[in-house]
């Protein structure tokens, strides 16, 4: 089969499409025919190990697969023999957020693991970008209280994770504000905000509005910015470790010593993400923002893209 490998965490460069031997499933696992994966932040941590904490669960000093890839959706193709609940012919999604070697043909995945079986009417691409971002999405709004009218401005709203936590907020009827370019105004409204700022027009840290959240998407802000737009008792939630890993230290010091924190959104059980987002996407109240599509062969272009930090929304690779 053909595959996206690297054998040692690298650069972009080092990543080879070649082919290599068909897995065959363990006792607890299925062989998906992988139709489509996406291309995106975490496959970037798991491709170079940094930051360097990733390789804490990525493998060490080694990757734990040399097939980069972390989501898929696909059709099984093959069960193994303690495989209950599956059959061969069912269309599948999952996502493992520490690699799971699915920039392949095939892959093999335990049943123990974040997989569900994708409703029909919705196609692989469609539900491959309800994995990743979603799932830290969903991650970001079960670490706070949220309540009907509470106010929250998410910044990055074209990301993968921005966009997707919008659409999280506003089917709980929650009041958004979302931040993005000027040129993407029209795309983030069509997800649903309250409001949107584009960033050109508006420094949203200068706003005279107070927050009950900030939710920071892209991790291009810091509290020390966002503190002034948040309510007593506010609270700010980077997708990123912050300069010096300052959000980690902020998590513990500042529940203790101010009205205004910040909380670290630790991302756990990913198959109730995953049940979330479906529930969400057949009462269409959730779709994924798609920007663009590549092959297997254009990995090396995928992953270039979406380190460049252009991407709007989700990157799919299509494997069949």
């Amino acid at each position: 089969m053909k595959a996206a490998v690297r054998y040692d965490y690298g650069s972009i460069d080092s990543i080879k499409v070649i082919d290599i031997p068909i897995p065959e499933p363990k006792l607890d696992e299925v062989r998906i025919k992988v139709m489509a994966t996406t291309v995106n932040r975490t496959d970037l941590g798991v491709l170079t190990g940094k930051p360097y904490l990733m390789r804490a669960f990525a493998g060490f000093p080694k990757p734990r697969f040399s097939v980069i890839g972390t989501d898929f959706a696909g059709v099984v193709d093959k069960i193994g023999e303690n495989v209950s609940g599956f059959s061969v012919g069912d269309r599948v999604w999952g996502f493992g957020d520490n690699g799971s070697a699915t920039h392949a043909e095939f892959v093999c995945f335990s049943t123990r693991k974040a997989i569900l079986t994708i409703p029909d009417g919705i196609d692989f691409p469609q539900i491959v970008a309800c994995a990743e971002a979603a799932h830290y999405a969903v991650n970001f709004l079960n670490k706070v209280k949220l309540q009907t009218g509470d106010l929250v401005l998410v910044n990055g709203g074209t990301g993968a994770i921005g966009s997707a936590a919008i659409q999280l907020l506003k089917s709980r009827e929650i009041q958004v504000t979302a931040v993005c370019h000027e040129v993407d105004v029209e795309k983030v409204k069509a997800l649903g905000p309250d409001r949107v700022i584009a960033l050109e027009k508006e420094d949203f840290t200068q706003e005279k509005i107070e927050y009950d959240f900030v939710f920071d998407a892209v991790g291009k802000s810091r509290f020390s910015l966002c503190k002034p737009i948040l309510k007593p008792g506010g609270i700010y939630i980077s997708s990123e470790l912050g300069p010096n890993w300052e959000n980690l230290t902020l998590a513990m010091t500042t529940p203790i010593f101010g009205q205004k924190k910040v909380v670290f959104p630790l991302p756990t059980d990913i198959l109730s993400s995953m049940k979330t987002v479906q529930d969400l996407v057949i009462q269409e109240k959730f779709r994924p923002m798609i920007d663009r599509t590549y092959t297997l062969d254009q990995a090396k272009e995928a992953f270039t893209y979406v380190a460049s930090g252009k991407k709007i929304g989700n990157v799919i690779l299509k494997i069949a």
